[in-house]
């Protein structure tokens, strides 16, 4: 592969690739240019150091893993203008955010951040913005239930003790199926990319986080 044909990009999507697999401590340099079919010294066209790499690798999750929404577009408008019960709502949304998870490069990149958080304050900053940004959107939902006269909750702490709950449990069971899911598509290196993430979701574990989060929506006075 000629040097025009790589880019930074490229080669944080290389170590990801390799991170998943190995481990980003596991990951060589050589991994990464075995990944790109180049020689090992073409890297430093790039990047100065892999440690260069690692943080251009962590800069490049946070900011993909921001764009990342609970809420998709017109979620509060269909609460204002639709009979929907707040159990509904709740099931397609997390239906939806774990599909989002589970598709490439995103699933990587998560596996990636989750694993580096326990090592790394950078990767841990990052599921900490998921986990605000994630109870946040929640708490917008809630509010819009509440401003429709759908749910009564009594008071800001309510609300927002609500709001941590619901949006725990569900990373909390993002966790768990990304965890899992790893060790089913390593176990299934013949599938491939391209392939490898064409797996089915797991229908069982969605359905666990959704049960979870209506047995919180079930201590709600719902209209």
């Amino acid at each position: 592969m000629s040097k025009k044909h790589i880019s930074q990009e490229k080669i944080i999507q290389s170590f990801l690739f390799s991170a998943f697999d190995k481990s980003a401590g596991a990951t060589s340099l050589t991994d990464i240019a075995d990944v790109l079919e180049i020689k090992k010294a073409s890297l430093y066209n790039h990047f100065e150091s892999r440690d260069a790499m690692y943080e251009a690798t962590l800069d490049f999750c946070s900011a993909e893993i921001a764009l990342v929404n609970f809420l998709f577009d017109k979620t509060i408008e269909s609460i204002k203008t639709n009979r929907l019960l707040p159990q509904t709502l709740f099931k397609r949304l997390i239906t939806r955010y774990f599909n989002l998870f589970e598709s490439e490069p995103l699933f990587q990149m998560y596996s990636f951040v989750y694993t580096e958080q326990f090592f790394n304050l950078k990767a841990l900053q990052i599921v900490r913005n998921l986990n605000q940004k994630l109870s946040q959107e929640i708490r917008k939902i809630l509010v819009a239930f509440v401003d429709c006269d759908r749910i009564k909750i009594l008071n800001e702490r309510e609300l927002n003790d609500f709001s941590l709950s619901i949006s725990s449990i569900i990373l909390q069971q993002i966790d768990f199926y990304i965890a899992n899911r790893k060790e089913t598509v390593r176990l299934n290196p013949e599938s491939g990319v391209g392939t490898l993430f064409a797996l089915p979701s797991d229908d069982n574990a969605i359905e666990k986080a959704i049960k979870s989060v209506e047995a919180i929506l079930s201590l709600l006075q719902i209209k």
